[in-house]
This record gives structure tokens, sequence and C-alpha cells, in this order.
């Protein structure tokens, strides 16, 4: 079974966005569960608590379907002591979010050296601010999502996924997303059928498809391996249709969240029916 939706908003509160989700025909989504772009915001309600639960029972979205975001702000591989410690306390405040509302996943971007400490220690502090999170927290996955690898930011290789996935402790907790346009434009030509094959070969295995807890499902406005992040609709972007049609007949994406996050959100109920129509 295929979970297909959209990084919905929140709006007004997190009980609003399993309403929006089926506004748009979602079978899945994600959300913010507090503002992205702010270090801090004001605690959950148990008002706010108990009508997301209760509008997500409405409309028959189970956890497993529902792939949450963490904040912009953070990078749990800063060099910096000050910035990185901001940065773990706000993981923590996403990750205990998601334990109050029921949810079992977090997606996150891994970090970013800044360059003034190598890739390889960045990626130590990353695993190290993800075990101290999950040593505090209960039933939530930290999903890694996979990068463009724009400017100093890591997780653009599959190494960098495994390195981490290594030193985390709990490897019941940690999963990995993938975004289409980030893999590709992070050099993995997924655009051909040999490509598409041939990178989750690889992905298996240095990571292990296991590991594999949703995708993001976005076209790019950029080329293979030129490292930036420019996500673009379905169909108007480099990648084309034909990749779409894979995923959505290919068994290893079943039963997880597919989560648009293409720039056009008044399209986002025709790409999900789009992408339905592609089912064989």
């Amino acid at each position: 079974m295929k979970y297909v939706g959209a990084h919905v908003s929140a709006s007004g509160g997190v009980e609003n966005a399993p309403v929006n989700a089926h506004d748009i025909d979602a079978k899945a989504f994600a959300l913010f569960t507090k503002n992205q772009r702010q270090w801090f915001s004001n605690p959950l309600t148990e008002t706010n608590i108990k009508q997301f639960k209760a509008n997500c029972a409405k409309y028959r979205f189970e956890p497993g379907q529902i792939l949450p975001h963490d904040s912009y702000l953070i990078n749990l591989g800063n060099p910096s002591k000050g910035p990185l410690g901001q940065s773990r306390k706000a993981f923590f405040d996403e990750m205990k979010r998601c334990e109050l509302l029921g949810l079992k996943l977090l997606n996150f971007h891994p970090g970013a050296h800044l360059k003034q400490i190598t890739e390889e220690e960045c990626l130590k502090l990353i695993a190290e601010s993800i075990n101290m999170s999950l040593e505090k927290t209960h039933g939530v996955t930290a999903v890694i999502e996979n990068t463009a690898g724009q400017g100093s930011w890591v997780g653009y290789k599959f190494e960098h996924l495994s390195f981490i996935i290594d030193f985390v402790e709990d490897k019941s907790r940690i999963g990995v997303c993938l975004d289409t346009c980030h893999t590709f434009t992070s050099g993995y030509d997924i655009k051909s059928d040999k490509g598409y094959e041939a990178t989750l070969k690889e992905f298996e295995k240095i990571v292990g498809i296991k590991y594999l807890k949703g995708l993001h499902l976005n076209d790019t406005k950029k080329d293979l391996g030129t490292h930036v992040d420019r996500h673009e609709n379905l169909g108007k972007g480099l990648l084309g249709e034909e990749l779409f049609r894979r995923i959505m007949n290919d068994n290893r994406f079943d039963n997880m969240p597919l989560i648009l996050e293409t720039p056009e959100e008044d399209l986002w109920a025709k790409e999900i029916k789009w992408l339905y129509s592609l089912v064989k």
C-alpha cells in the first residue's frame, strides 16, 4: 500500500494538519509541530494534543503515515559549543512533541560543519546529539534526511548516513528519509532505470533498506551532481515523470509516508491523484 501526501500547514495548531491533509485526499502527511523558523515556541496544550489525535483518527491517519519535520534552525553537527547546545535542546523538544502527539517518526536534516571541522567530526557530533535525545524520549524514531550537499551540509553520501547510524546506540530508533531531489543533485542518477536500480542497490549495501522510513517526492530544478537544493513540481523539472512511476510501482516503498514538498501547494491534490494513477 502506498501512502502519499504532502507537507501540510499546521497554522492555527497542529490539530489542523490532518484536516488539511484530508482536504487534498492525502493518505499521509508531514507537518511542523512548532514554528520552524523560531527557536522558541509555546508548549503543546492538552487541547492541541487531544484534537490532533482525534482528527488523525477521524481521517484515518495512523502514526506510521505521518512524518513530522524539525526546525530548519537546528544543526546537530554545529562545531560551536553554544549553538550546538541550543540545537540539541531544540531537537529534544521536537522529539518530545512527537512523543506527546503519539507520533513515531521525526525527520531532520543532519547538520553542517560550517567549514570549521571535518565531515567525520561533524558526523560524530550528529550521532552524539541523536543519542542524547533518544535517551530522554520514548517511541520516536529519529529519521535522517539525505541532503543535496549544498554549502557545508553533510548527509549527501550514503556513507554519511551509515556512519551516523553506526554511532547511534539504539538502532531500533534510527532511520532514513530519501529525498528524490536531494538524491539526484547529490550525485545519484535515479533518473534512468539503470541508475535507479544501481542507487537502491548501493543504498541497500551501504545503509540497508531496513532503515528506510519514508520518501520526499520532489522534482528538481538543478542537474545531477550540482549539490544545489531546488525543488520543482512533479514532471516540471529535470527528473521527469518516469522516476515517479517507478517509485509508485516499487514495493520497497510500501507502507511508509511518501511526502510531497513541491513548491506549488495548490497542485498537491492534483499531484497526489496523478501519483496514484501511475500504479499498475
